[in-house]
């Protein structure tokens, strides 16, 4: 059994990332990420700082709006159009979930498609069920580079995917697809998740229900990419997968923490310098 680091491959792709940002800087290209923060979500507010921290790690300059949480929908994208409109901002990133007030839709598709680093603008999300090359949500594209990374090819692989969000299950789907996996996707309405999971030789789990995934409900040598968050009462963090009695029957599987979040960081840095080089070809 393997444990899947992604601490480390993480750190290897920012490494990457701060000499593709020298490399733009000297082309007069300092790539910059815009991230919208509305409200005072303390768990919001971690995500915001991790994201800071790593764009400031890598060079990639990082500006923070934040916006009480009773801003209108028409200021707020208001706001968006205006960063649109600046020529030196690669990346736009808004922080969800968003308040219950506001469309989170619409301010998503407010968004230009071009600066939509997280991948959620339907243009972007067109193109990547079709297959063509546009920006792809981090977290699935964090776990194809995790999955690549140790050589495991998904082409002809049954594969799971729990959870259906438009952020991580549907997207991962998309690219499991394209990538010649046949796949399942398992959501709140199916009946009987373990017939799915028991004959899977890879399950993605992104539910946010600790213990979901159990020994029993998986076969020998499978690939499991634990994709929940879940704060435990004493304040420990864990997956869904019952990881201390699964993992053993695993081929591989990413821990939590320290699996496949960090590839979510270090891919939503590496869709803001795809953007930044997008702006240096214009330029040319």
């Amino acid at each position: 059994m393997t444990i899947m680091d992604g601490k480390t491959l993480a750190n290897e792709i920012q490494k990457d990332i701060a000499k593709e940002v020298l490399n733009l800087s000297k082309e007069g290209i300092i790539p910059s990420l815009a991230v919208i923060l509305v409200g005072s979500d303390p768990a919001s507010q971690t995500y915001v700082n991790m994201k800071s921290k790593a764009c400031k790690n890598v060079g990639i300059t990082s500006i923070l709006h934040e916006m009480p949480d009773n801003i209108s929908q028409k200021d707020l994208i208001a706001m968006i159009e205006n960063l649109n409109n600046n020529i030196n901002i690669d990346g736009i990133l808004i922080q969800l979930p968003l308040p219950s007030h506001i469309n989170t839709n619409a301010i998503l598709e407010a968004v230009l498609p071009n600066k939509d680093v997280d991948g959620f603008h339907t243009k972007n999300s067109g193109k990547l069920h079709s297959g063509i090359c546009g920006f792809v949500p981090a977290t699935p594209l964090g776990i194809m580079s995790l999955l690549a990374h140790y050589d495991i090819c998904v082409k002809g692989k049954d594969v799971v995917i729990i959870g259906a969000s438009n952020i991580v299950g549907k997207p991962l789907g998309a690219l499991m697809l394209n990538a010649g996996a046949t796949i399942s996707i398992c959501h709140i309405h199916t009946k009987d998740i373990a017939s799915y999971t028991k004959r899977a030789d890879i399950i993605c789990v992104a539910v946010g229900k600790p213990n979901l995934i159990t020994k029993d409900m998986v076969k020998q040598g499978v690939v499991i990419m634990d994709i929940g968050i879940n704060r435990l009462p004493n304040g420990k963090i864990v997956g869904d997968v019952d990881f201390e009695n699964v993992a053993p029957i695993c081929s591989f599987i990413t821990p939590v923490p320290g699996g496949v979040g960090p590839m979510t960081i270090a891919s939503l840095l590496q869709n803001t310098i795809k953007s930044a080089k997008s702006r240096l070809q214009n330029l040319v």
